[in-house]
């Protein structure tokens, strides 16, 4: 499985909606997508992520969930960890993303 994402319209801070992300390889079978966000150089801030329904498509869209968006005060690293869900919550498989914000 693959994943990449783009900030796209993610405002510095208060911005609570996801990012617009894209997904590749997603195994047969998958129920959910679980997405997590870390940042890199505050590994001790937790951001949370959330879960989506997983209809087969490509991209899920901006404010597909809701997290704690970023807000560094300087250049951050964040990292996405999605990972695909069967109906009983079991992990299919799993891919990272990361990207610098600003």
């Amino acid at each position: 499985m693959k994943v990449s994402f783009e900030w796209g319209p993610t405002g510095k801070c208060f911005d609570s909606k996801s990012p617009p992300f894209k997904v590749s390889g997603v195994p047969t079978g998958t129920a959910k997508l679980g997405f997590d966000m870390k940042d890199l150089d505050a590994p001790d801030f937790y951001h949370g992520g959330g879960k989506v329904d997983y209809s087969g498509a490509s991209e899920i869209p901006y404010g597909a969930f809701r997290y704690k968006g970023p807000c560094p005060p300087t250049k951050h690293r964040y990292r996405f960890i999605v990972k695909a869900l069967d109906a009983k919550g079991k992990e299919l498989a799993k891919a990272t993303a990361a990207k610098s914000f600003p």
